[in-house]
């Protein structure tokens, strides 16, 4: 097998807040030339670097507001997140757990620190992904996948130098708990000083790697830190990661859908003609009712 390696480094943004309570910077797309269309499954990441929040009694968040024609995963490293929709998905996201939200025909959602969270303060990490959908199902019914820290499948690595954990997809045998709509591979790996893990997707899949904690490097020559992300080539299959410090890094890969994008704020559709509809439809009160 060919080995695969790095076609860009995205540097971290200035962060901006959604909302009052998440601190972000936009990964996917990027000013770097990282578009929808590159990373397509994955059509937008914004990642919350860790971030101290102080003591609040009104929850910090983002208030009722509408998705169409796509999916939202949060991953949580620190801090607890309470999400609601109008389709009766919901619950209370913790360290380590994963909310895999299929907005498809329509959904209003909102999404706050979670109450004890807010009160005491604390540290604040999570990703959210945006992943596409394949026109024959962005009009299907909306669901909720909530995803424990306890589910999650975990493989550990040769001699006590770490463990990928497969949300989604799989990795050696093990399976990730998510259901996808199209061929999705996304890992928490986590690798002591020193570590190596090895890595293997289809080459058409779109593949990239967002450094959490410490610094990697990529097949021993191309150093990755803290916050950076990491685009693969879309040749070869193989890589290595080995960690240069104490590490935790996001790996996602996905088959792309290979079908026109067009997205205005919280739609994605395929058209233009579809975003009008979407925005009329919310408009009507079709997305459902949620205070």
């Amino acid at each position: 097998m060919a080995t695969r390696n790095i076609e860009l480094i995205v540097k971290p943004s200035t962060p901006h807040f959604v909302g009052d309570g998440f601190r972000v910077m936009t990964l996917i797309p990027s000013g770097s030339g990282l578009s929808m269309q590159r990373m397509n499954p994955f059509i937008m990441m914004d990642y919350n670097p860790k971030f101290h929040f102080p003591p609040s009694t009104t929850p910090k968040g983002v208030g009722v507001h509408p998705h169409r024609g796509f999916e939202t995963v949060t991953i949580a490293y620190k801090g607890k997140v309470a999400h609601h929709d109008s389709s009766g998905g919901g619950g209370v996201i913790s360290e380590g757990d994963v909310q895999w939200m299929t907005a498809a025909s329509g959904v209003l959602h909102k999404e706050y620190h979670e109450e004890e969270f807010s009160k005491t303060g604390g540290e604040f990490q999570m990703v959210q992904l945006w992943v596409n959908l394949p026109a024959k199902h962005k009009m299907s019914a909306p669901k909720y996948q909530a995803i424990s820290k306890d589910s999650i499948s975990k493989v550990e690595l040769p001699a006590n130098r770490g463990q990928v954990e497969i949300i989604a997809g799989s990795y050696e045998g093990a399976a990730g708990a998510a259901s996808t709509f199209t061929p999705i591979h996304l890992f928490n790996t986590r690798l002591k000083s020193g570590g190596t893990a090895s890595f293997s997707f289809p080459e058409n899949f779109n593949t990239g790697l967002l450094v959490l904690e410490g610094k990697v490097k990529i097949n021993a020559t191309q150093a990755v830190d803290t916050d950076h992300f990491a685009l693969f080539e879309n040749k070869g299959e193989d890589f290595q990661v080995s960690a240069t410090d104490d590490a935790v890094f996001l790996i996602l890969s996905g088959q792309p859908i290979h079908e026109p994008i067009a997205a205005h704020g919280p739609f994605v559709m395929n058209s233009k003609e579809e975003l009008i509809q979407a925005f009329q439809d919310f408009n009507e009160g079709k997305f459902g009712y949620l205070s």
